[in-house]
């Protein structure tokens, strides 16, 4: 039985410069674990008895960022699921797509996490080191130049 986890791919438009394409504004939010190798993720989080996909993903944003679900808008149409081995064991993430509503909003970490960062995708890209989390942010950026 595969281990399910679940969370959101947070970013965020800052306004961008006069010259600057809109998707030069965007920022990933990216959080640094405070075990094991110290890696960079998105928040999420094991599916708990009677949740549904959806519901973990929001309860683990809260956990890890503390970000209520009334800050975020969901965007429609992208769902990520990524399969890989963890110590052995099949593990498979389902990722969807979040805006912030307001920019400014204060990231609170929970123990599980020591920093955040909020990365351009080039930087995002180069602190999720995982090909499979670097493939799927680029993925994300894709998605959103061809909604504007």
């Amino acid at each position: 039985m595969a281990v399910r986890a679940c969370g959101l791919i947070i970013y965020r438009r800052l306004q961008p410069a006069p010259c600057s394409k809109v998707t030069d504004s965007i920022e990933y939010l990216l959080l640094q674990t405070s075990y094991g190798t110290h890696h960079w993720t998105p928040p999420k989080g094991h599916v708990d008895p009677g949740e549904d996909d959806l519901q973990t993903a929001f309860r683990e944003t809260q956990e890890e960022a503390g970000l209520q679900a009334s800050q975020l808008t969901l965007i429609e149409g992208y769902k990520k699921e990524l399969h890989y081995p963890v110590r052995g064991k099949p593990k498979t993430v389902v990722y969807w797509l979040a805006e912030m509503k307001d920019c400014n909003t204060e990231i609170k970490l929970s123990e599980e996490h020591q920093a955040f960062q909020w990365l351009k995708l080039e930087d995002a890209c180069k602190f999720a080191e995982y090909e499979d989390m670097q493939a799927t942010l680029k993925e994300v950026h894709q998605f959103l130049c061809s909604r504007e």
